[in-house]
């Protein structure tokens, strides 16, 4: 099965997954008529800087229905709802253990990266604080549904975003 993969070494910040993810998802499906529209589109996506790093990265979370770093998040500082439609973060509970980021395979690269730059705890936050608005927001990344590439990934001239198989990266 595919899914949106992050290659954060090839993100220059410019937002253009952004833009394209909040078009893709208004009425209009234009960038001139999208910006008139009442509500707002929504974007899915959120380029977080990460000054440790010296990166911005473009997260999401698509709140999987048997998601895995809900499986193994030792204290349950991760936990989704009844309906198991949204993952949500409990950071009182959380004892930076990681293990969720090495599990989740749109994380995996960024966790690598992590991993060889030493940076621990600061980048994860910027992790959990993308999923804790995207659950209170109630957006959740739908891949696009109805088109073959998600818009995010063709917008991205860098190609920091690809859509393949979760092995193939």
């Amino acid at each position: 099965m595919k899914d949106l993969m992050i290659r954060p070494e090839r993100c220059m910040g410019c937002r253009s997954c952004e833009t394209a993810c909040a078009v893709a998802h208004s009425e209009s499906k234009s960038l001139f008529s999208a910006i008139g529209e009442k509500p707002a589109p929504k974007k899915r996506i959120n380029l977080e800087p990460v000054p440790d790093l010296g990166v911005s990265l473009p997260i999401t979370c698509r709140h999987c229905k048997e998601a895995p770093c809900v499986s193994v998040c030792p204290t349950k500082a991760i936990y989704q709802d009844e309906n198991a439609s949204m993952v949500s973060y409990d950071p009182n509970r959380c004892v930076d253990c990681w293990i969720c980021s090495t599990v989740c395979s749109r994380f995996t690269p960024l966790y690598h990266m992590i991993l060889v730059m030493g940076c621990w705890t600061s980048s994860m936050n910027h992790n959990r604080k993308v999923i804790s608005r995207q659950a209170e927001a109630g957006i959740k990344c739908d891949l696009c549904e109805g088109r073959d590439m998600p818009a995010c990934v063709e917008a991205c001239p860098t190609h920091a975003l690809i859509f393949t198989e979760a092995n193939e990266v």
